[in-house]
């Protein structure tokens, strides 16, 4: 969806951003896509949450490694940043809920402050966020990268266990930002 002119791509974190994104969606001119979970996600957004079409929204702060990810996986990231945090290692955290417009702004002053970058969805790397976080960042701020999401093609099965199996979970980000930075 991100290759086709004028289109808006937004992947909410929970519930409450998708009813957000919608909404806001529906305000627009011209097309706009809203990807969804198949499955009940963790609600971790507030009323108070911000959110604005464009805009990342930094959800943790940290000096060594910033995950940018997007859709119910931006809960994973949070986890995942607390288990590194057991380790010494200091995650910031973003939520890149709008893959298109990026929030190129952010991303790069992330990429800026920590020593890597790692991008996390449920989708396909390749011309979604991790396609499009490497080459703001390679026009912006060139930084280590790693891509976190689906290369190929998918299998059927419940969601909790796709994650899991195709690498997509908190254990997952763990290891990539360890192999990455450590």
């Amino acid at each position: 969806m991100r290759s086709l002119p004028n289109m808006t791509v937004v992947a909410p974190c929970d519930y409450l951003e998708t009813k957000r994104a919608v909404i806001e969606i529906a305000k627009m001119k011209g097309p706009g896509y809203v990807r969804f979970a198949r499955h009940a996600s963790a609600a971790f957004t507030t009323e108070k949450t911000p959110f604005k079409i464009g805009r990342a929204e930094v959800f943790r702060d940290g000096t060594d490694v910033a995950i940018v990810a997007c859709g119910p996986l931006v809960h994973e990231a949070l986890w995942a940043a607390r288990l590194l945090e057991k380790d010494g290692v200091s995650a910031m955290v973003i939520n890149a809920h709008t893959i298109k417009p990026l929030d190129e702004k952010t991303i790069a002053a992330a990429a800026k402050k920590c020593k890597a970058v790692v991008t996390v969805e449920e989708a396909q790397v390749i011309g979604g966020l991790g396609s499009a976080v490497a080459e703001a960042l390679a026009r912006l701020q060139p930084t280590t990268m790693r891509m976190i999401g689906m290369n190929g093609f998918g299998t059927s099965g419940e969601p909790e266990e796709l994650i899991k199996a195709f690498g997509l979970d908190r254990t997952a980000i763990v290891k990539t930002v360890k192999e990455l930075i450590l």
